[in-house]
Formats: structure tokens, C-alpha cells, sequence
């Protein structure tokens, strides 16, 4: 059972991310990756406000859900890309942007779901 869980949140996260992260982008005439940038916050604080909820709600949203909308793997290439395109300045401020923002949006999350 909790593996169709995992599945239906995934059936829903993975759409989601890359419907997202096209729109975001988008909107944004830049080098930098906003899309994902967004998709991996907005993952950080769903993480954030299930800390503490029922094990049938973490495989749902936590696992299925949030592991297929966020992505580390784009991140990381997305990441190298700016770099070896010359972009330095926008990849590094991608790693601390995101890996600072990721964080604050846990902590958020985690704030919000114990009021």
C-alpha cells in the first residue's frame, strides 16, 4: 500500500515540476534557472510543514509528491552549465541562493506546521 502512495504523489509532482518550471522560466529573461530555483524551495517548505505528520501523508506528499517535483540532478547540471557557459557569478550565486532559500523554506515549514 504505501508504495502506491509513493506513486500517486509522484504521478502528480513530476507534471507539476516541469509545468512549473516552464512557466516560471518563462517569465524570467535571464541565464538563471528560476524554474527550478522555484520547484525546489516550494519542495523544501512542503517538506518543511509535514515534519511531524502521519506516515500515509509523508510517503504521499513527502516522498512521492516532493521527491518528483524538486530535483537535484537539474540543479547540478543546470549549476555546471552556467559555470562552463561563463556564467560564474549566476552559478554561484544558484548553489547559495538555492541551498540557503531550500533551508529557510524548511524551517518554515516546520514553524508553520507546529502553530
Amino acid at each position: 500500500m504505501n508504495w502506491l502512495l509513493v506513486i500517486g504523489g509522484a504521478m502528480v509532482g513530476a507534471p507539476l515540476r516541469y509545468l512549473t518550471d516552464r512557466a516560471v522560466q518563462s517569465r524570467h529573461d535571464s541565464v538563471f534557472p528560476w524554474g527550478t530555483f522555484t520547484v525546489n524551495v516550494s519542495g523544501c517548505l512542503v517538506l518543511g510543514l509535514l515534519t511531524g505528520a502521519a506516515t500515509h501523508l509523508q510517503l504521499l506528499l513527502g516522498t512521492g509528491l516532493c521527491g518528483a517535483l524538486t530535483t537535484y540532478s537539474t540543479f547540478s547540471y543546470e549549476t555546471l552549465r552556467l559555470a562552463e557557459t561563463g556564467a560564474r557569478l549566476h552559478a554561484a550565486v544558484n548553489v547559495a541562493a538555492s541551498v540557503a532559500a531550500g533551508l529557510a523554506a524548511a524551517f518554515a515549514g516546520a514553524a508553520l506546521a507546529r502553530v
